[in-house]
């Protein structure tokens, strides 16, 4: 009997509307997650000011939301992959909402550190919006649209700084809370329209509810399924891609245990569990899975430290060159600083796009990683501040790029059975350094140690661009199992 997998479907239906429906709601909630992510650069201070709380718990509040996120990536991954992607979806948006428009009615600071920590689990989630969409795109599409995707997080972002500089300027901070929950609670709305994977229902056997998915695929992209009856393609090794004895048939070969039987821990209803975290520990993904959960560590580290540089540099320079300035002036520079930074992304996006599919993954993430540390360089001591925002645009365009083009690498690396139990630890790694840039980011700096907390930055980057050199498989134009 004629047969033909996911990838042959989706590579016969190309990208059209039904992929662009799913672009445009996975999009949604990377902008309503950025924008959860960019408030920390405007509530920190604010808050200090209403309830003259000490800068060390003004960092907590940006703590507690990346411990959140910690434990959300790592548990929104193991329902994705558990009892599927649509699950975990749901409840992380559902609790996004909730904290979000209760976390703007906190009647003091513990019950909003409480609350902002709710919102850190579920934006947590943020990891399967991509792997999910990215299971809906036929493999020598996934760059570019990875790319495209990534866009409404820089929009979120910028969406956010114009809303803090609006909503600011006249009300409270509490309405800005209010404000930012608003688009999680359109995907809310619009969840019933969200498919589930086929992907994932083929890893669980489930074979006629993915026949079904790609049929309405079909259907509203105005093309036909290939011929035949559905079957799932087992997932391959990550032999080294330099010795053609490791591959067949164009490298693609079962999974074996140590019997020598094929793995069906895939199609087992276990997927997503133990057996889905002993895959990243196995032999073949052992390596990639250590590297990319540092290189992660490093993108989110750096990411986070910009956009809190981005509010906190120039107060810097000027408290610990004794300077005196008015606070509204001070506010009013904050949040043009903050957007123009914001705007750096697009100009990353369009680097990344333009050179992802040409150098590849890794050689991509390389060059963007040491580009990131050659903007930030200068800024190790006291730079003018139309030079420190100049820097600073240049240094967060080259970290939304590698962080763009990582979101990309490391799903295509995990196979089906494991991708979101694997993106979900690498993301909850990389919330680590979410928690700690806040310390190097406000606290280093509110103590007058520019040079060390930009050293620290730059070692942290050097150190990833060379793991990225590390990487052991190169997935351009690979397809996804």
């Amino acid at each position: 009997m004629e047969t033909y997998t996911t990838d042959d479907a989706l590579t016969a239906m190309g990208f059209g509307k039904f992929q662009a429906l799913v672009l445009v709601y996975a999009g949604t909630g990377w902008l309503a997650d950025s924008m959860e992510l960019m408030l920390l650069s405007f509530v920190g201070p604010l808050v200090r000011q209403q309830w003259n709380v000490s800068p060390q718990y003004e960092s907590l509040l940006s703590s507690v939301v990346f411990t959140g996120m910690l434990i959300g990536a790592c548990s929104w991954g193991y329902v994705s992959d558990k009892y599927g992607r649509r699950t975990a979806l749901l409840f992380s948006i559902v609790l996004t909402t909730g904290a979000g428009f209760i976390s703007a009615l906190s009647p003091n600071y513990t019950s909003l550190l409480a609350f902002r920590f709710l919102v850190g689990v579920g934006v947590g989630g943020t990891h399967v919006f991509s792997s999910w969409f990215l299971e809906f795109v036929p493999a020598k599409n996934r760059g570019a649209w990875m790319i495209v995707f990534s866009v409404f997080w820089t929009i979120g972002t910028i969406m956010e700084a114009s809303l803090a500089w609006v909503v600011l300027s006249g009300l409270s901070w509490r309405w800005l809370l209010a404000f930012t929950a608003l688009p999680c609670s359109i995907l809310l709305l619009l969840f019933v329209i969200a498919p589930e994977s086929p992907r994932y229902l083929c890893v669980q056997n489930r074979m006629s509810d993915a026949t079904l998915v790609l049929e309405r695929m079909a259907r509203t992209n105005g093309v036909a399924l290939p011929p035949g009856v559905l079957t799932y393609q087992k997932e391959t090794q990550l032999a080294d891609h330099h010795n053609p004895a490791n591959s067949q048939s164009g490298g693609r070969l079962p999974v074996r245990d140590s019997d020598g039987a094929v793995d069906n821990a895939a199609m087992s209803s276990k997927s997503g569990g133990i057996a889905a975290v002993r895959k990243l520990f196995s032999p073949k993904l052992l390596r990639s899975t250590l590297l990319i959960w540092f290189v992660w560590f490093a993108n989110s580290f750096a990411y986070y430290g910009l956009v809190l540089l981005t509010s906190q540099l120039s107060d810097a320079n000027r408290r610990c060159a004794g300077q005196k300035s008015e606070a509204q002036q001070k506010n009013v520079n904050l949040y043009k600083d903050v957007f123009i930074t914001s705007l750096a992304e697009f100009p990353g996006l369009v680097i990344s796009a333009i050179i992802v599919d040409w150098f590849g993954r890794k050689a991509t993430m390389c060059i963007l990683l040491f580009g990131c540390c050659a903007f930030l360089g200068p800024l190790a001591v006291h730079q003018k501040e139309s030079l420190t925002t100049a820097l600073l645009f240049g240094a967060r365009a080259c970290g939304m790029g590698s962080s763009t083009v990582l979101c990309l690498y490391a799903p295509e690396v995990y196979p089906t059975s494991a991708r979101s139990t694997g993106v979900g630890i690498a993301t909850a790694i990389g919330k680590i350094g979410g928690i700690v840039c806040p310390l190097i980011a406000v606290g280093m700096l509110r103590s007058c140690h520019q040079m060390e907390a930009v050293l620290v930055f730059e070692l942290v980057l050097g150190l990833a661009g060379v793991a990225c050199i590390l990487f052991p498989v190169e997935t351009k134009g690979r397809e996804m199992k």
